[in-house]
This record gives C-alpha cells, sequence and structure tokens, in this order.
C-alpha cells in the first residue's frame, strides 16, 4: 500500500526548500482541425504539430482520428520537429482530423550558470548563424554590441540582452496570432506578439555571440475544463556552454506588465524568474526552424515557423496564422 505524500511533507522529508521541488500540470489536450475545400478537391494535406516527451514534458496516448485517406508521423530533417500528416485524395464533403494526447509538463527552473564557460560545441555553433528571418547585421548588431561590450560570459551577456528586449519592446494585443517575427520591422516598431518579441532576443542574442533558438509551443489550461484554441506561445531557449539550453521568455513578462499594469520597477520579480525559468502551463511542440520545408514537403513555398496547423489545398496554402477561415482549428485541455 503507497501513501500520497504532499510536496510540504516531501521538502520537509528531504530537507530541502519547497522551491526546489518543480511543479507540474498535467491534462488532455485535443486539437481538432477542419478543412474548407471544394468537394471534389483531390489534393487536401494537412500538417500538425506533433509534441514529444523531453526532460520537461511527457506526452503519451496519442490517439488520431479522422477521415483522411492516409495519416503518418514524419520528423524534418533540418530541425528534428515532428508533424501529424494527413491527406484526402478522394473527393468528400467534409475534412477533419483530431489530434488528442496526454500531457504532464513541468516547471523548470536553470539559474545556477557555472563560474566558467568552456568553448560553445561545434554542432551548437549553428544557433549563431544570420538568416533571412534571424538577422544579426545592421540595427541588430548595433544594438547587441552596445548592451553586451562590457560582459565576458554567454550567461552575462544574454541577462544583458533580455533586459534589453524587456525594456524595450512592448506587447500589441492587435497583432495577428503570435506574430510574424520579422525583426528588422519589430525592432523599429519596438512591439509585437510573442513571436516578434522572441524573434528580437535570438536576433540580438545571436549576433551578442550567445547561441539561441525560439521555442514555439501551447499552454496548458489553467481551469480543469478550458478552451486553449487562442492558447499559442513563443519562448526562447540561449545555450551556456558547460550547462545547456536555458528558458527565457520576455514575451511572458511583456504580457503580464500590459494585463496587471506594471513598470519595470513592479514587474522585476516576473523579469527575474522568466530568465532561466518557464512555468508549468505549457508545452513545447516545436524548436528552432524558420523559413523551412515540412515533411512531406509542402508546396506552397517555406514556412515561417511551425506551431499552428498547416494546410493546402491543391497546392495552395491557407491561411495558417489566423487559422479561421478554410483551415479552421480548435484546442481544448482537461486536467487530470
Amino acid at each position: 500500500m503507497f501513501t500520497r505524500i504532499s510536496g510540504v511533507l516531501l521538502c520537509a522529508l528531504l530537507a530541502i526548500p519547497c522551491s526546489s521541488i518543480a511543479k507540474d500540470r498535467s491534462g488532455e489536450v485535443e486539437i481538432a482541425v477542419t478543412i474548407a475545400a471544394p468537394e471534389d478537391s483531390k489534393d487536401v494535406r494537412v500538417w500538425i504539430p506533433y509534441p514529444v516527451s523531453n526532460s520537461t514534458q511527457d506526452i503519451s496516448h496519442v490517439r488520431v482520428s479522422g477521415n483522411f485517406s492516409q495519416s503518418g508521423i514524419y520528423g524534418e530533417k533540418e530541425t528534428g520537429n515532428l508533424a501529424l500528416y494527413a491527406e484526402w485524395t478522394t473527393p468528400t464533403k467534409d475534412r477533419a482530423i483530431t489530434l488528442t494526447f496526454d500531457a504532464t509538463a513541468r516547471e523548470l527552473i536553470k539559474k545556477d550558470f557555472p563560474a566558467v564557460e568552456p568553448a560553445i560545441p561545434v554542432e551548437i555553433k549553428e544557433y549563431l548563424k544570420s538568416t533571412a528571418f534571424i538577422p544579426t547585421d545592421g540595427k541588430v548588431r548595433e544594438i547587441a554590441l552596445n548592451i553586451t561590450n562590457d560582459k565576458q560570459k554567454i550567461s552575462e551577456k544574454a541577462r544583458a540582452v533580455y533586459q534589453w528586449v524587456v525594456e524595450n519592446m512592448t506587447r500589441d494585443p492587435d497583432v495577428k496570432g503570435c506574430g510574424t517575427g520579422e525583426v528588422e520591422i519589430q525592432i523599429v516598431k519596438r512591439s509585437g506578439k510573442c513571436a516578434d518579441i522572441s524573434s528580437v532576443f535570438v536576433s540580438i542574442a545571436r549576433a551578442a555571440g550567445v547561441p539561441a533558438r525560439e521555442v514555439f509551443g501551447l499552454r496548458l489550461g489553467k481551469k480543469d475544463d478550458e478552451d486553449m484554441t487562442g492558447g499559442h506561445h513563443c519562448w526562447s531557449e540561449f545555450y551556456v556552454p558547460g550547462y545547456g539550453w536555458v528558458p527565457a521568455d520576455a514575451a511572458d513578462v511583456r504580457k503580464i506588465m500590459l494585463v496587471e499594469e506594471l513598470d519595470i520597477k513592479d514587474a522585476q520579480n516576473h523579469i527575474d524568474y522568466y530568465f532561466g525559468g518557464v512555468d508549468q502551463y505549457r508545452i513545447a511542440l516545436a524548436r528552432g526552424g524558420r523559413g523551412y520545408y515540412l515533411n512531406p514537403r509542402q508546396n506552397d513555398g517555406p514556412l515561417n515557423y511551425f506551431m499552428y496547423p498547416y494546410a493546402e489545398v491543391n497546392g495552395k496554402s491557407l491561411d495558417w496564422l489566423a487559422a479561421q477561415a478554410d483551415l479552421k482549428y480548435k484546442v481544448k485541455f482537461k486536467a487530470h
């Protein structure tokens, strides 16, 4: 017979502070997608981000249902991200697919940075590269050098970049979805949603010599039964040699500041928490990857980022960012 031990009692038994015990959130996630297309269409395809288990989340009891012709789980070579892919090759009136899974997400706190940082591993240096979506020159490089020129350690540079983003970017609630992450535009506007703010962090960090990447995810409901259709969220990670990947979520800080009407001084606890910490109400769907091709390869050009369901009808993409016109989806969460 087993006896359930409370978190407080466990802390006492182990003689450790209760804050050291990571919080978690568990429940069932259902992503239901429907595609509007001419009834006689014979080339309808959809890709849905497919989460996997790792050190901070457990994904299990995966179920797929729908009226598709065929489906499968495919990995994208460049990033390793997975997608549930389905296609309809015969005429049908309604096209629907539902991905359901159980998820447990754990709070992640990584703040005990090493006193000495070794060299950046070769395989991590790709996260320093400049790309069309993550530029590191021009105004981005100017900002990076200005705010990190007196810093030596990567962890110190990352904190300086994070602080600059929190202090200089604001959340624009009128931006569609999570934004488009166009860094050069956001640097001028100084506003956006989570994809915009996270992209700015990643660009400036790379320009400062800090390996960084974006994380594309989904929030888990705080209520026992909740519609999370609007719950997609992006955050960032930076790499500290000898320590690993560390979360940083300047976007959530700016959201909290907007909702709670806080200034920088009043938000300091949130600023400190989300540098090296993220809450338990989120799962990662994909990491890295901007402007790339899915697997199987889509026809209508490279995808900006992969977080929402993406679909094509007769080789033409549907609006994946708004995602509620011809491509519709609903996300539901039920706590365990």
